[in-house]
């Protein structure tokens, strides 16, 4: 699923995930020593960032939250429109134009280059901040999935080989990859379809979505 994160990348910042870490469920997931397989252990590998961004649960609650900022990103695309227009208006004048109203265009470009930096800030702040609640609440749920998935297959260790800058994981066969059957557990297990493809990111034509952090990654033994 190609979803608009920048990668918005991808869901700009590395954040901790303090909810799957201090979450009683996921601990009580986790086998105790006596339930160990016997034999050699088993490893299991997921993308678990990409994992958690392709279930539906995240997709339904990003779609969402593009609705949400559709007001902002039209806002931002209005004053971009402005500063383009009275640039040009400025280049075609600039010999015929009076020195106060040079002046007046002038100061008036300004100003809607400062309102628009600070809308952008400020909506991207906002934005970042919502992305990481939203990944987060997804991503807690989705650790009890991921722990409940590899105690039932005999899993003793579960790594992350998504992207990162120290790899977890430098190879591994696709066999041991289990990121969509946990993502495929996850979805049957909240009961959330899919939501439609055209709800997900803005259609041609229509307003660049925000930028959104990179989503955090939990760190859970087995």
């Amino acid at each position: 699923m190609k979803y608009t994160l920048v990668t918005v990348a991808a869901l700009a910042s590395c954040l901790a995930l303090n909810a799957a870490a201090q979450s009683p469920a996921v601990s009580a997931a986790a086998p105790s020593a006596s339930a160990a397989p016997a034999g050699p252990p088993k490893i299991a590998v997921i993308s678990f960032q990409e994992a958690v961004a392709q279930t539906n649960d995240f997709q339904r609650r990003f779609a969402d939250l593009q609705k949400k900022y559709d007001p902002k990103r039209q806002e931002i695309k209005t004053l971009t429109d402005e500063i383009a227009s009275l640039q040009k208006e400025l280049q075609a004048q600039s010999a015929t134009l009076t020195d106060a109203s040079r002046a007046s265009k002038t100061r008036l470009l300004d100003d809607k280059q400062k309102e628009l930096k600070r809308t952008g800030e400020d909506a991207q702040t906002d934005f970042q901040g919502d992305m990481q609640q939203t990944f987060s609440s997804v991503a807690s749920k989705f650790v009890q999935t991921m722990d409940a998935y590899a105690v039932e297959h005999g899993f003793s260790l579960v790594l992350d080989n998504g992207n990162q800058q120290l790899p977890v994981v430098l190879y591994s066969n696709p066999s041991v990859d289990i990121s969509k059957a946990v993502v495929d557990a996850y979805n049957v297990k909240s009961g959330i379809p899919a939501p439609a493809r055209s709800a997900a990111a803005p259609g041609a034509g229509e307003a660049a979505p925000l930028k959104s952090p990179t989503a955090p990654k939990p760190t859970t033994t087995h």
